[in-house]
């Protein structure tokens, strides 16, 4: 499985925007695939997932009501809208995924593979 993040930017307070996750390899439509992000001097933190067999999903909670994660399996696609941004949202973006078939969680060592990070940055 090979991932590669896109769509980050520069945005105000109140902005949106959209990440997306691009996957290849057979097995992505078995993969689950989490959103994690890194702001600078802190440690890699758990934004959102998607699993791979019923697509329910579950958030940080700093994120609820804000970030809706999503994918398109025809497109090979994870998405990550991202509402109401506030500065504290600023960091480096990675999509990952576990092992195919397995369902994944929020602690980022269970997941295998890591896309490039796409940066982030909400300036107030």
């Amino acid at each position: 499985v090979q991932l590669q993040a896109s769509g980050g930017g520069l945005v105000q307070t109140g902005d949106s925007l959209r990440l997306s996750c691009a996957g290849s390899g057979v097995a992505f439509v078995r993969s689950s695939v989490g959103w994690f992000r890194q702001a600078p001097g802190k440690e890699r933190e758990f934004v959102a997932r998607v699993r791979w067999n019923d697509l329910s999903t579950d958030y940080a909670d700093s994120v609820k009501g804000r970030f809706t994660i999503s994918r398109d399996n025809a497109n090979n696609r994870v998405y990550l809208e991202m509402n109401s941004l506030k500065p504290e949202d600023t960091g480096i973006y990675y999509c990952a995924a576990p092992r195919p078939g397995v369902l994944g969680g929020q602690a980022k060592d269970t997941y295998r593979y890591w896309g490039q990070g796409t940066l982030v940055t909400v300036s107030s």
